[in-house]
């Protein structure tokens, strides 16, 4: 029986070690990847490559990257190769390549190489993430939703969800204590976002743990087995649809797929008729799920994973775009005065009232937004993949079909040469006459090309509301709460703090 067992340990011993020697070599022969095609890049340490473990670094994906991003530059590389985990990807510095594979060679990188899952985890096969000819489908049936006619019709919404924040600033904050504001401005998003995608009235500020908010921050936090389980499908995609693996949390994705179900049942059965999102999802509803993928209709699965992806992506980067601007409005009172004055200005001229012409008025609030989004991008990273083995211009290199493009935002973003004391707030870098003297692709907290953010007019829109309702009667200080210098969360899916950004809001 002991030499049974022993025999049994001795072959678990050498099946172990041999795996270990098997991925060592993988991995060390996935490492010389570029060396072999002869491109600048950076040694790679096994297993993460280039970035460090998720589970113990102290800096975000954002602050990595443009780590990676000023080395590169400072050697002159106009691009180079990169790995995360074993899988190579291509960095790009040089702004005239940044625009030819984001725009002018935009068929050959059509997709983002975001992992999802269609048949394990319906809910992630959304616009964001889906490829090819699905995507352009896709993109094609939702690009009327997005006019400026569509965006005027929801405004009334967030103009409602205006008056609701600053009636709470007035009777809960202003004058009293010190407020984490990320949660105050989540609140109003959630309640905006929730009543433009779902039809439905969150009261956020009344019920602070509402289902939509209690999800809404579930979707966007990472667990350590979490984080290990995202690199993975991010390495290794193939593997990861093998195994179903998921990319967002079972409870939530049940959750919104029952609002979905739900909110069209109702107003199916009671002839109800709202100018929101959802309703324009219907009017392009399947009805029997079974169409080709070139009509111009919409199956349920693809209502439930836009109008997911629409709240998750509306709420946060919205809510964290006007969480530093008002810190760093905070920390510059006399463009705090002057965004304060255009406010008041343009109001006098519309009765006071917040409308959707008096909001697109607001020009320096718009540089103001601009420039956070240039030092806070909430999506620090864009990516692309390569449809077809693509030539890269000037060079005697053939980037193979599959590879993976990272495009640096936050590394661009603080560029010296394409913005003077980067770590500056400046709103005027987005002035008329600076922006037209900057490279067009040097700003890029949007993306650029036929896959820039097709909710991009949304969120400035209700950034803009936010500040307004924020700014026009009360004065915005920095708390002794708030750690300086602000330290990223490693942690996070979109750009955030650790300690949360705390202000004070005095009645002007």
């Amino acid at each position: 029986m002991v030499l049974i067992t022993n025999s049994i340990a001795y072959d678990l011993l050498a099946f172990f070690v041999t795996l270990t020697v098997i991925v060592y070599a993988y991995f060390k022969w996935s490492y010389q990847y570029w060396k072999r095609k002869n491109i600048p890049h950076f040694e790679p340490k096994i297993p993460f490559g280039n970035f460090p473990n998720p589970l113990t670094s102290k800096l975000s994906i954002g602050e990595n990257i443009a780590l990676l991003y000023r080395e590169a530059k400072a050697r002159g590389w106009k691009a180079c190769g990169l790995y995360t985990m074993a899988v190579p990807v291509y960095m790009v510095l040089d702004l005239d390549l940044v625009k030819r594979i984001m725009t002018k060679d935009f068929n050959n990188f059509m997709d983002r190489g975001v992992y999802f899952n269609e048949k394990a985890d319906p809910i992630s096969a959304h616009l964001f993430a889906i490829t090819g000819m699905k995507w352009k489908n896709l993109r094609a049936k939702l690009t009327p939703t997005f006019t400026s006619g569509k965006m005027k019709m929801m405004f009334q919404t967030m103009a409602d969800s205006g008056v609701i924040l600053e009636k709470y600033i007035k009777d809960e904050v202003a004058g009293k204590q010190v407020v984490d504001i990320k949660d105050v401005l989540g609140r109003f998003s959630t309640d905006i976002i929730g009543s433009c995608a779902f039809g439905l009235e969150c009261n956020s500020f009344e019920q602070p743990n509402s289902p939509f908010r209690v999800y809404g921050k579930k979707i966007l936090e990472s667990s350590t087995l979490e984080l290990m389980k995202e690199a993975f499908c991010i390495s290794f995609p193939k593997a990861a649809r093998a195994l179903s693996l998921r990319v967002f949390k079972k409870e939530a994705c049940e959750f919104y797929t029952s609002v979905v179900h739900d909110t069209i049942s109702y107003r199916e059965k009671n002839n109800l008729r709202r100018n929101d999102f959802m309703q324009l999802l219907m009017e392009m509803r399947n009805k029997d799920d079974n169409t080709t993928e070139d009509s111009n209709t919409l199956t349920m699965p693809e209502i439930i994973a836009q109008s997911f992806v629409f709240f998750v992506a509306g709420f946060e980067t919205s809510s964290t775009t006007m969480t530093f601007a008002l810190f760093e409005l905070a920390r510059n009172p006399d463009i705090q005065d002057k965004v304060r004055e255009e406010i008041r200005t343009v109001l006098a001229k519309h009765d006071n009232k917040i409308t959707y012409d008096s909001i697109n008025e607001l020009v320096y609030m718009r540089q103001v937004i601009d420039e956070t989004l240039r030092m806070y991008a909430p999506i620090p990273l864009l990516t692309r993949e390569s449809a077809e083995d693509y030539k890269i211009p000037g060079q005697d290199f053939i980037l193979e079909k599959g590879t993976i493009v990272f495009i640096p935002a936050t590394g661009i973003h603080y560029d010296e040469d394409h913005y003077e004391n980067p770590k500056v707030f400046d709103p005027d870098r987005f002035s008329a006459e600076n922006k037209k003297a900057r490279h067009p692709y040097a700003h890029l907290p949007f993306g650029e090309g036929p896959r820039v953010c097709i909710g991009e007019r949304f969120g400035i829109l209700q950034t803009k509301v936010g500040l307004t309702s924020t700014l026009k009667d009360f004065k915005v200080t920095l708390s002794e709460k708030t750690k300086l210098p602000l330290k990223m969360n490693p942690h996070e899916k979109v750009t955030s703090t650790i300690g949360g950004i705390w202000l004070k809001f005095e009645k002007v």
